[in-house]
């Protein structure tokens, strides 16, 4: 879609939240999910071994021996798949319109920030421009990285403490902070 002729960008009175990605459960369900995470899931004195029970009940997929620290942000816990002994550290942001898959022994550092969320700029309503993420096993995302939409982390890649993950990075690479892919 072209942008808005009188002004040559987006129009955001326009946009319709309700189009462009399906959050995939009622409102009710969301809201519950939202009621848990904030007064339960998130706080400092829930054992980090209890999380993936509570994400399991909300319908994610969660392996054995997956460790979540608190304040951990999940946006829709049934759009998220978590393999064996995986670690997912305190204030890791997972902001999944669409699925993230994160594989076997993967750590998520503290931080990071793993978003499959996005806007068209060009595009007169600045519609959804979403895609899902994949971390391969033994990927390790460290502190306050950035991974966005439709990126596929490789086997064993390590993506540096606030790298900017914009694209794939093949399995076994390093990236880091200064490194963009």
């Amino acid at each position: 879609m072209p942008q808005n002729a009188d002004t040559g960008y987006p129009s955001l009175a326009t946009f319709s939240a309700r189009h462009g990605y399906d959050k995939g459960r009622s409102v009710a369900w969301q809201a519950a999910w939202f009621a848990v995470q904030n007064m339960i899931f998130n706080a400092w004195w829930l054992p980090g071994s209890l999380r993936p029970r509570i994400l399991r009940a909300f319908g994610a997929s969660v392996g054995r021996n997956v460790f979540i620290r608190h304040r951990v942000r999940i946006l829709w816990p049934w759009k998220l798949s978590i393999g064996n002994d995986t670690w997912i550290g305190e204030d890791a942001w997972l902001l999944n319109l669409e699925q993230i898959t994160i594989g076997n022994d993967v750590c998520v550092s503290q931080g990071a920030f793993l978003c499959t969320g996005s806007h068209d700029h060009r595009s007169s309503d600045f519609h959804y421009d979403n895609a899902p993420i994949v971390v391969e096993d033994g990927a390790w995302i460290a502190a306050q990285a950035l991974v966005l939409r439709g990126s596929v982390i490789g086997r064993g890649a390590v993506i540096g403490a606030r790298a900017v993950i914009t694209h794939s990075v093949p399995q076994g690479e390093e990236v880091g902070a200064l490194t963009r892919y």
